[in-house]
């Protein structure tokens, strides 16, 4: 009897309180069974995203090397609509600039590398920009191919956007803004990298001094 009215009172405690917190309870556990249900299904999606992207990729590819530029910018333009967050997206953009490019559609080359450069991660934004500038270049847009080159970049592209900036330095005839360009783009460019050189003779020809080695005396 005794067990019986000690039950009977849990039951009672256990009921009050249900009366007291039993709905926010409840809330909490549906906010929290949807939360899992959520992250799972997103990651479910994120996967089958990047699956799908990545077919696309290689019919990309496949159209690269068949040279269908038609084909590849449908695939290129495909992949940036539906699949514009992975990263087969700006990967598809730079090749379908390429591809433009090798068919001498500018314009569409143009606009693949500003969408990588507007949507890819640093690196891929920092490469886009390069070639950007570069078709710029050749256009002899050079206020803008500048314009492109401006703002933040990942470090390690630092000297090869510096050489880029000297380049297009060069082409105005700025030659001293042009040094300056060179002499940054030697100052972050690892002296073991063979694209080095070539940045000292654009420097030299240009009238600039590169310091001897301190081990040359």
């Amino acid at each position: 009897m005794a067990y019986d009215l000690e039950e009977q009172e849990q039951l009672a405690s256990l009921k009050a309180w249900w009366n007291q917190y039993g709905n926010l309870t409840s809330w909490v556990l549906i906010a929290g069974m949807l939360a899992y249900s959520g992250w799972t299904g997103w990651n479910y999606y994120q996967r089958n995203q990047a699956s799908s992207a990545a077919a696309l990729y290689d019919e990309l590819q496949s159209a690269v090397v068949a040279k269908d530029n038609a084909k590849v910018q449908r695939a290129a333009g495909d992949m940036e609509s539906k699949f514009g967050t992975t990263i087969y997206a700006p990967m598809g953009a730079l090749s379908a600039a390429k591809s433009a490019f090798d068919a001498n559609d500018l314009k569409t080359a143009k606009a693949q590398l500003q969408w990588a450069a507007d949507h890819g991660s640093d690196e891929y934004k920092a490469v886009a920009k390069l070639r950007l500038a570069g078709v710029l270049l050749d256009e002899k847009a050079y206020d803008e191919a500048l314009k492109v080159l401006g703002g933040e970049s990942v470090e390690q592209f630092a000297g090869a956007i510096a050489d880029r900036k000297g380049d297009i330095l060069v082409a105005q005839n700025k030659l001293a803004e042009a040094r300056t360009a060179y002499q940054a783009a030697l100052d972050a460019t690892d002296k073991k990298n063979p694209g080095r050189q070539l940045i000292q003779l654009k420097f030299e020809a240009i009238g600039g001094s590169v310091p001897a080695p301190k081990d040359a005396a």
